[in-house]
């Protein structure tokens, strides 16, 4: 059998077996596709080499897509992850190809993070102008962004009901369908308690829009739900209102949530569970806040 046969099956592996979330199967099924087509043949998996695999990756590192731009070196890694997983299922189910280990990751340069001071900080809640209708949302959305450190996917998803506001913590979703713990400052709280007062509506989603150009449908609130698209858009729109020269997205203020919580003390571990990676290689792109807080240590206590 060629190797489209044994892609059909391993994306279904990923959907049902591994239980993979749905963005996980189309990456996988995109990667994998271009891959196929790199081959040009329904190629028997036992036929795969390294000169082969090799073949490939110049294939990815000289791709240009039709609005002329290339495969960043991180994007050609995952390229080559989903390939690895492809044989890692293949040798799992006794179909004879080449070993996944063999084939290795390219380096990437050391990645650096883009961390708000508490002064942007500041700067950045004081930017929505809350005497207008949406003012109150925004601002209660950037401090629910800090004060959480959630992905703007995990924020764009909650729900009114899963946030308990009496205890200060909730449940979420994450990457991989990963469930984590999330806690709420006292501040953000009461942001999203006085934002909540303030709707008219029983739509479950926990952040909506005005509704504007949309019919009003009283039953369906998924329609309201304020978009990824959107809450990146205003998060920027504040940042140029504040100032902030630095590029803020919804991210930076995660990665500012991490910092702060090193800057204070906390273990890298424990930061790891919060930010809800599965691997703690993830989260040491923050080792700069936990060096810059060793050297403190040895400054006052080595004499």
């Amino acid at each position: 059998m060629g190797i489209s046969h044994y892609i059909k099956e391993f994306l279904e592996y990923c959907e049902i077996t591994r239980n993979k979330s749905k963005k996980t199967v189309e990456n996988y099924k995109h990667y994998l596709n271009r891959f196929k087509e790199f081959l040009a043949e329904d190629m028997d998996p036992k036929n795969l080499d390294l000169k082969k695999i090799q073949n490939y990756r110049l294939y990815l590192n000289r791709f240009v897509d039709e609005k002329n731009k290339t495969l960043s070196t991180k994007t050609q890694n995952y390229h080559i992850i989903a390939l690895r997983a492809f044989l890692k299922y293949l040798i799992k189910n006794d179909v004879r190809t080449l070993a996944p280990e063999k084939i290795e990751l390219s380096k990437i340069p050391e990645r650096t993070v883009e961390f708000l001071t508490r002064e942007e900080l500041e700067r950045l809640f004081a930017a929505p102008d809350q005497t207008k209708k949406y003012g109150l949302r925004d601002r209660t959305i950037l401090e629910t962004l800090y004060s959480t450190g959630l992905r703007v996917s995990e924020l764009a998803a909650l729900n009114r009901d899963q946030v308990d506001l009496k205890r200060r913590e909730f449940m979420v979703r994450g990457k991989g369908r990963k469930s984590r713990i999330v806690f709420l400052s006292k501040r953000a709280a009461d942001f999203i308690s006085d934002y909540l007062k303030t709707r008219e509506d029983n739509f479950k989603p926990l952040f909506i829009n005005s509704g504007k150009g949309q019919k009003v449908d009283i039953l369906n609130g998924e329609k309201r739900r304020l978009t990824t698209v959107s809450i990146e858009n205003l998060v920027r729109k504040c940042s140029l209102k504040a100032g902030i020269i630095k590029k803020v997205t919804p991210h930076t203020l995660r990665h500012s949530y991490a910092t702060e919580l090193l800057s204070n003390g906390a273990d890298i571990r424990s930061v790891q569970e919060m930010l809800g990676h599965s691997s703690i290689t993830t989260t040491q792109i923050y080792t700069h806040i936990t060096n810059k807080r060793l050297r403190e240590v040895h400054d006052k206590y080595h004499k």
